[in-house]
């Protein structure tokens, strides 16, 4: 089995996943490139019993989990020991990324973490109260299509936040931030006039750092490999429980959004 080509199709779910663990693109980039280098070096590491997108993810979580990584001494392109051991989910919090963002069924989710499936399921439960535990802020949701906004309206209260306002152009998106000053921003790419969300993220960012999670039915056109990339990204159609994943995830890192081209669109 050729196992480059298996792997490039999943690099940019496995660097969505990968950010997500972390909060941090640098920090999951690392984690990323580390399991490359372990398979360009050993390639018999990859397991070819099973399906190859699991492989994958089951090869990352080795990396993830070794000590070799972790306590890695700081360099231009590395991960710190204490930067490495800030970003560091409990196992929790793997499962629920697993199950609830990259959509992984109980038993795979076991096999890649090398746990039981009952552990999965306890894992997510203990992950959900954890999570709703998290501080309450205001959304502001940049979303031109009325049906997908009345639904990302409906859950973001469901977690407790409050929506600071829905926004369906660039315009009408910068005034209300300007004005509520939200918490986290939910954006959608391309809006009701032509205007770009991405050049409305920038827009508020030139005015304060906000997490940002982007949402688009093309993630491959913003998940490229070049810097800056969004740490937190919806594919359309959306699951709930992915929403609920990204936007807890968002929150409980604090993760800042940093501006990016406005070229990409979706």
């Amino acid at each position: 089995m050729q196992i480059a080509p298996i792997i490039a199709a999943q690099l940019p779910f496995l660097r969505r996943y990968a950010r997500a663990l972390t909060g941090s693109q640098l920090s999951g980039d690392a984690y990323v490139a580390a399991a490359l280098e372990t398979l360009v070096a050993d390639p018999s590491l990859f397991p070819t019993d099973i399906e190859p997108r699991v492989a994958v993810y089951e090869v990352f979580t080795r990396i993830w989990s070794s000590v070799r990584v972790n306590m890695e001494s700081a360099d231009p392109g590395g991960l710190s020991g204490n930067r490495t051991l800030e970003a560091l989910a409990p196992r929790s919090r793997q499962v629920f990324l697993l199950v609830s963002v990259e959509g992984f069924s109980t038993s795979d989710t076991a096999r890649i973490l090398g746990i039981s499936e009952d552990e999965v399921t306890q894992a997510i439960d203990e992950t959900g109260r954890e999570l709703a535990g998290l501080v309450a802020t205001d959304v502001l949701i940049i979303e031109d299509e009325p049906i997908i906004a009345m639904d990302l309206e409906a859950l973001v209260e469901s977690l407790g936040h409050r929506v600071a306002g829905v926004a369906r152009t660039q315009k009408e998106a910068v005034a209300l931030a300007s004005k509520s000053q939200p918490g986290l921003v939910l954006a959608d790419i391309q809006l009701a006039d032509g205007s770009s969300g991405l050049d409305a993220v920038n827009d508020i960012l030139n005015e304060f750092e906000v997490p940002v999670i982007f949402i688009t039915a093309y993630p491959e056109r913003l998940l490229t490999g070049e810097r800056p990339e969004p740490v937190f990204l919806i594919s359309k159609p959306f699951q709930t429980q992915t929403v609920k994943a990204i936007v807890s995830q968002a929150l409980f890192f604090g993760t800042r959004a940093h501006k990016r081209p406005a070229r990409a669109t979706a």
